[in-house]
């Protein structure tokens, strides 16, 4: 559990500096060059995703609470829809004239839907972990930059792609789920 936890510690910390601790990020930056810095980030973020692949995989689940029946029903619609989200973080699309932070958001809901189906530790630890860390970033993000200003409306030709590229997403993320996470997911155990 202790690979599994630092992992989603380091993460939540290395993204949490850019919101959170700017002054901090900037002297760090000042004093050992912007391009070792980002260097530095980008070997800390490579760590914690190995550190939470190798813990994951290292632990025999244990349960710690049963999930509510729904959130098998839930579990692939709310995928879909954390995929749609995080694509619309870095795609021209009207989602964000309705939602502040989509990756954000989209974290939640992946880290919501998985919470529902599964009720072990290394599942909380992870899951709720994220998502703990996803609702603390919007919270210093807002605070951070002040009132949201919503983005123009752009042609319905965006959302479209963002729908088709989402769904193809998905497909791969379904099929390679068993590789990285060693899990079947549950569209393949049901026979979905």
């Amino acid at each position: 559990m202790g690979l599994l936890l630092a992992g989603v510690i380091l993460w939540s910390v290395v993204h949490f500096l850019p919101a959170g601790a700017a002054g901090l990020r900037g002297n760090m930056a000042g004093v050992i060059g912007e391009g070792p810095w980002k260097g530095l980030v980008t070997l800390s973020l490579i760590l914690s995703i190995a550190l939470i692949v190798m813990g994951w995989r290292s632990i025999v689940p244990a349960p710690v609470y049963a999930p509510p029946g729904i959130g098998i029903v839930l579990m692939t619609p709310l995928m879909i829809l954390a995929v749609v989200l995080l694509g619309a973080a870095n795609a021209k699309t009207n989602i964000k004239r309705y939602i502040r932070h989509p990756m954000l958001t989209g974290i939640i809901v992946w880290t919501a839907a998985h919470l529902m189906t599964n009720g072990d530790d290394r599942t909380a630890v992870l899951f709720g972990g994220l998502g703990l860390w996803a609702i603390v970033m919007i919270v210093f993000i807002n605070k951070r930059d002040g009132a949201w200003q919503k983005p123009e409306k752009v042609p319905p030709a965006g959302d479209i792609k963002l729908f088709a590229i989402s769904a193809i997403i998905f497909i791969v993320l379904v099929i390679a789920h068993p590789y990285f996470a060693g899990v079947t997911p549950l569209v393949l155990d049901r026979g979905l």
